[in-house]
């Protein structure tokens, strides 16, 4: 820690005790804060960040595995961490600085539109008598300054209580209203906490001697309520307590294992206010208590109430209502944020799948199994944990023996039968693994708790399975269940609230931190954008209320259209009906499209065998060297066919191609709407345009940036990457990358940028001057590092050419959230109709952020997008980046209506499921500049 303060403080603070390996090194990281890191291309480093996360779940870095964690899976250990929790890496040692968090020092840098501070401004702590008179340490945007000594390491002679601790500055929220658009009143499923108490205070605890061992440290903490009061949150150094403790305590505890006196010193670091990110993680501790307390059981990371559970007879599953729930800050203040979940579990288990699957297929049982199980999430009811299957260990069984804890050996049988009171009847069966996610030990240690074995006779199987996703009838029994209206949802989550506030346990649990919780769901006033225009080759028109166009653009021409002048049609001998009249209906519904259609080349085979279609398909593009579009018509969707077509029009023999599955076109009424939309898409494929919107920005690219992880972990992961390349945003560039597993940070990021401004140069003779990057699937607690890693290098990518500077705007792209939003109106709660803007009250405390409903919901909630401007040197307003954002959601040509994100973001999608799904390799170079892979 010392190698990362400035050489000045290094000659202040001594710290002779404090090695690499102290859990004060692991806080610091886990607070964001590396002061030797500066973000680029701002010249100034973003300090203290990353305290909470916007779901409220907090990465712990520096955890003692099995005592601490996340709050979304705190270790049961509450008899050795009392009334709080660990929430190891959030504090920040005494010995660094005073006052260094998110809510103490300034954000720099341009991204989060806070302008710099002038060189050399710097202000100290000063000694007050007030507590609340807040004053804190600032960074000057041009170095690091000294902090000052705080009390623990000043020479002994000064007496500590000459220097008097202040509380916190609170920072005022950014600027980041924008003004465009209607009002609308709206609520969200987020509930007002209010602080009763003053202020929260941070303590540092030091052993002497040290005392290595956490649980040691938390049972000797334990020991001395009497003078810390019971009400605690500790962590193995840092101690929060809601009361002030007079001066430095001294207490004495005896080390059981050599009955060595150990002195513990108690002293105050920080005074906080009660809504500060440090306190966050405890909150939520405290939140999982209550909901224990009223009833509700913990599975995974949610709680559910299995007394209510659902149960669907026919399909042999059990559906348990509950709920998502975190304590975050926003720009509003302290917020409960509750998510209506359902938790879908099979009467299945695994051993049954396992018999199932050995009835059909006794060759290939192994294989067979391997391919249905590993990356499928099962629940052990006698625990209600959940875990993921990693591997079959046929080779094991429920009589082998196992190493408890205490060191004695037992059977699974024994296991089982002693602790649970449950009898395993099938004793031959295999068992399955799981490996549990690395987690850091203080000091960065890298160590794996070790692998767990399950029994498929207690594991069951968790989500839908595939069989019923594939049965309309089947998924509209159980969407019943689990898409609610605005009306159940808002009655379950005032459910709760009024369970929570009618037990007394759960109201104490509560005012033991000062926190009571509103007793209804915020309402506020949001924005609605105004109607685009959405423009063809020769008409245009403004959307409706229910922004789709699905009329108008198969009435009037595209914006261009290429001649399909040589193309064939593939079919097996039983689809020869469906192909004649397939064709037949193209001819009619080309022409108001204005697509010119040549006579296709039919090939029919003789079976549907992937071998037959392959053949083929390569003996035609070889007698054709001139074919511009290869058409598959299938039977059944079969990935083992689909992804050989792919693989050989996408990779080996590069042209575009359409497959279609036959009930698609068998059903006769619905064939000249299906013809329409297969024709915009091979329109599309083959280059074509088909509509715009108007964006007044001149010179502009759009890029939208996916990545697609392979869930079996057996291939890797590949990012998607789609640009545009002319100023109507017609014309799309993509490329893809791939990246070794779990790699979210994208290093082929460069590579695909330069070609893409290549190509932009290639098209319109001169390079872009702003870029705007739509990034998806960054979660709150890898900002930083698309930040300080990915921004980069596309600054860099720059340099390339000569006096090359664009304006750059980054903007990260989150579907994944607890948000929901409604509409009030006079006929009660509804969906907030597209257009729909939020950017104030439930924003991020740091970034410019805001969030938007861009599509049309016709049951359930209103699921906004979350979007999070981490860079812009444009200096584009938020009624900019709203209205850019809303107009990119209108151009995904698959769908003639608004869809959930940006249309470059979903076609980055397409692209990287395609490759890496059915390809595993990179598509063909020749296929770059046509969207290929709707």
């Amino acid at each position: 820690m010392t190698r990362d303060l400035t050489e000045g403080t290094r000659k202040e603070v001594d710290l002779p005790t404090l090695g690499q390996r102290s859990p004060l090194v692991s806080m610091f990281r886990g607070m964001g804060i590396e002061p030797s890191v500066t973000s680029w291309g701002r010249g100034a480093a973003p300090v203290g960040r990353g305290a909470a996360r916007d779901s409220g779940d907090v990465k712990l870095q520096g955890a003692p595995a099995g005592v601490v964690s996340s709050p979304e899976s705190i270790s049961q250990r509450e008899d050795v961490m009392g009334r709080g929790s660990g929430f190891h890496g959030r504090g920040l040692s005494p010995q660094t600085m005073v006052g260094l968090g998110r809510a103490a020092m300034p954000h720099l840098g341009v991204g989060r539109a806070r302008p710099p501070f002038p060189p050399g401004r710097v202000e100290s702590v000063s000694p007050a008598s007030e507590p609340q008179a807040a004053q804190h340490t600032q960074t000057s945007h041009t170095g690091t300054t000294p902090p000052p000594i705080p009390q623990e390491v000043l020479p002994s002679a000064v007496a500590p209580a000459k220097m008097e601790l202040k509380m916190e500055d609170v920072c005022e929220p950014l600027n980041k209203a924008g003004t465009k658009g209607a009002p609308i009143t709206i609520s969200s499923n987020h509930i007002q906490i209010r602080c009763k108490n003053e202020a929260v205070y941070q303590y540092h605890v030091t052993f002497i001697p040290n005392v290595e061992s956490m649980g040691m440290r938390f049972a000797m903490m334990k020991d001395h309520r009497s003078a810390t009061g019971e009400v605690v949150a500790f962590d193995g150094s840092i101690l929060f307590l809601p009361v002030k403790l007079n001066g430095v305590i001294f207490l004495k505890s005896l080390r059981r294992t050599d009955n060595e006196e150990i002195e513990i010193r108690v002293q105050m670091t920080k005074i906080l206010p009660p809504n500060s990110d440090l306190c966050i993680p405890f909150y939520n501790v405290v939140l999982r208590r209550v909901m224990k307390i009223i009833g509700l059981k913990l599975v995974g990371r949610n709680h559910y109430d299995p007394e209510s559970a659902v149960v669907l007879a026919e399909q042999r599953l059990q559906v348990w209502p509950g709920y998502s729930t975190s304590i975050k800050r926003t720009d509003g203040g302290l917020y409960l944020n509750v998510d209506v979940s359902h938790k879908v579990l099979r009467n299945d288990s695994v051993l049954n799948v396992m018999n199932t699957l050995y009835r059909q297929s006794r060759e290939n049982f192994q294989d067979e199994c391997t391919k249905e199980l590993i990356g499928s999430i099962v629940i052990t009811r006698y625990n209600n944990r959940t875990y993921r299957i990693d591997a079959i260990e046929w080779n094991k069984s429920p009589k082998d023996t196992f190493t408890l804890m205490d060191g004695t050996t037992t059977t699974f049988v024994e296991y089982y039968s002693k602790n649970y009171g449950i009898t395993i009847n099938e004793l031959d069966q295999p068992l399955l693994m799981h490996r549990p996610k690395e987690r850091s030990k203080p000091g960065g240690k890298q160590i794996i708790t070790g692998e767990i074995l399950l029994v498929p006779e207690l594991s069951f199987m968790t989500g839908i399975p595939d069989k019923m996703r594939k049965d309309f009838r089947a998924m509209q029994g159980l969407k019943m269940h689990i898409n609610v209206s605005g009306e159940q949802y808002t009655h379950s989550i005032k459910q709760l609230l009024k369970n929570i506030s009618t037990n007394p346990e759960s109201t104490k649990e509560l005012s033991r931190w000062g926190l009571d919780i509103d007793s209804e769901i915020i309402v506020t006033t949001g924005r609605t954008l105004p109607l685009e225009t959405i423009c063809l080759q020769s008409s245009s028109f403004t959307t409706g209320a229910d922004v789709s166009w699905s009329r108008e653009v198969v009435r009037d021409p595209s914006i261009s259209s290429i001649p399909l002048n040589i193309w064939a049609i593939f079919y097996p001998r039983r689809c020869a009906e469906q192909a004649e009249e397939l064709v037949s209906v193209f001819n009619k519904v080309a022409g108001p499209i204005g697509l010119r259609l040549g006579r296709p080349i039919r090939v029919e085979l003789r079976d549907d065998r992937t071998e037959s279609y392959v053949k083929s398909i390569h003996a035609q593009l070889t007698n054709e060297p001139n074919m511009q579009l290869v058409v598959c018509i299938m039977v059944g969707n079969r990935d083992d066919l689909y992804s050989a077509i792919k693989k050989l029009c996408c990779v080996k023999s590069p042209i575009p191609s359409q497959a279609i599955n036959v009930r698609t076109i068998s059903q006769q009424k619905k064939l000249k709407s299906v013809a329409q939309k297969i024709l915009l898409q091979m329109n599309s494929k083959l280059g074509g345009e088909l509509w715009t919107v108007n964006v007044p920005l001149k010179h502009l690219m759009v890029v939208g940036v996916d990545v697609h992880h392979d869930t079996s972990k057996s291939h890797q992961s590949v990012m998607g990457f789609v640009a545009s390349v002319n100023s109507s945003l017609t014309r799309w560039y993509s490329r893809v990358t791939f990246q070794t597993p779990t790699e979210e940070l994208i290093n082929g990021f460069r590579v695909c940028l330069l070609a893409a401004l290549q190509k932009y140069h290639e098209v319109n003779h001169n390079l872009p001057e702003k870029i705007v990057v739509y990034r998806d699937g960054v979660s709150d607690s890898q900002l930083k590092m698309v930040e300080q890693y990915e921004i980069p290098q596309l600054l860099k990518c720059f340099e390339t050419f000569p006096s090359y500077e664009p304006k750059l705007v980054f903007i990260v792209v989150q579907k994944r959230i607890s948000t929901t939003l409604f509409s009030l109106t006079a006929n009660g709660v509804g969906t907030p109709p597209p257009g729909t803007v939020l950017d104030h009250t439930l924003t991020q405390r740091d970034w410019v952020d805001f969030y938007l409903v861009a599509h049309h919901t016709h049951q359930g909630c209103g699921l906004p997008t979350h979007y999070i401007s981490l860079y812009n040197t444009a200096n584009l307003t938020p009624d900019h980046l709203q209205r850019l954002t809303f107009k990119m959601c209108h151009l995904y040509w698959n769908w003639p209506g608004t869809i959930r994100v940006p249309a470059p973001c979903k076609y980055a999608h397409k692209l990287a499921f395609l490759s890496g799904q059915f390809l595993h390799s990179e598509p063909a170079i020749q296929l770059s500049d046509k969207l290929f892979f709707l």
